[in-house]
């Protein structure tokens, strides 16, 4: 019984700081109203990975060019895809547009109202149904992301590491749901960890959850959730090559579509492996058997696994375009959904074309 009264006193609260102090975002609804799904589920998949004040942009950008999710799904998916240039995890975009297909074509451009049936979605994994389904459609689910992890674990007092510890946080979350409100709940806990239960200097004073904080009474709060060590990225290794025409074009191939950058542009390389590539057998990878150039100094780049070195090489020769390549003038490439780790390699090779 006191397990019960606790939990209704903590969500009590929870709800009255967020009615006064929620962020004001433009994805949201106003305190005790359902957000739109479309908006919800664009701004969640966008915030994967990446902060808020990154995203605001992008969403509102998004917005104003897919204003619903049949014109995103009616989009060519190298448009959607040049649209989320600087956003990273490109294949959160391209779910994104195969989402929204899926939603235009088989449920009539209609959300699922259900966390099963969201979940049944390309690219919607449990968090975002949960998100989906409280914030648009009130249902009691419980999205637990990085900062509800850390309210919780500080709320409860939970010294196991993550990620081991993320099942009885998830349980935890759960427990706390009410049924009245669940959206704004969730969003109340978001808030609470983006601005005031931080990560390294908790607000504990500010935090309206501060008198019933085990964390907090223990005097441990800053130090969770607590995490294993993490493993150190290795590094691989690759070769770029940058081959112009005798126009001063450049040629360029699309990625898979599944792995990495999966329907992305760039120039030919070598796969990227952990071992350094010698000259020949770096060769047999270049689109072109001709005199190849190697420019000095590396570019790099940090991916979420391992942390990549190229080298560029660059040359002079045409020939047709293959399946999957063009030739593209260097003025243009902007038009071009391009990843980062290739704008590297371009801004070191474009300065020095043989």
């Amino acid at each position: 019984m006191k397990r019960v009264s606790t939990t209704i006193k903590l969500g009590n609260r929870l709800l009255a700081w967020y009615d006064g102090q929620h962020r004001k975002l433009p994805w949201r609804a106003p305190p005790g109203e359902l957000a739109a799904p479309y908006r919800v589920w664009l701004s969640e998949i966008m915030l994967q990975q990446t902060v808020v004040k990154t995203v605001i942009p992008y969403y509102q950008h998004f917005l104003r060019r897919w204003p619903d999710v049949e014109a995103l799904a009616a989009a060519e998916l190298d448009q959607v895809l040049h649209a989320w240039q600087g956003l990273g995890y490109y294949a959160r975009a391209r779910n994104l547009h195969k989402c929204a297909q899926a939603v235009a074509a088989e449920h009539g451009g209609v959300f699922p109202g259900t966390e099963a049936g969201l979940l049944a979605l390309p690219g919607i994994g449990p968090y975002t149904a949960a998100a989906i389904a409280a914030i648009a459609y009130g249902l009691a689910a419980s999205p637990v992301d990085g900062n509800i992890e850390r309210v919780v674990a500080r709320l409860y007092g939970v010294t196991a590491a993550l990620p081991g510890a993320k099942g009885e946080l998830r349980r935890l979350a759960a427990g706390l749901t009410p049924a009245r409100r669940p959206g704004d709940h969730a969003q109340a806990l978001m808030d609470l960890g983006a601005t005031i239960c931080l990560p390294r200097q908790p607000q504990c004073g500010r935090c309206p959850l501060h008198r019933l904080c085990q964390g907090r009474q223990q005097g441990i709060a800053a130090s969770l959730p607590r995490r294993q060590a993490r493993a150190q990225r290795p590094t691989r290794y690759g070769v770029a090559f940058c081959l112009f025409d005798g126009t001063g074009r450049l040629l360029l191939r699309r990625r898979p579509e599944t792995g990495l950058l999966g329907g992305m542009m760039e120039v030919p390389s070598t796969p990227w492996r952990e071992a350094v590539w010698e000259g020949e057998e770096a060769a047999a990878f270049a689109p072109l058997a001709t005199r190849w150039r190697r420019l000095p100094g590396t570019v790099s780049h940090t991916f979420t696994h391992f942390q990549l070195a190229l080298t560029v090489q660059t040359a002079s020769g045409g020939r047709p375009a293959e399946a999957g390549e063009i030739w593209r003038a260097p003025a243009d490439l902007a038009d071009l959904a391009l990843p980062t780790v290739i704008k590297k390699v371009l801004r070191h090779g474009l300065d020095a074309p043989t």
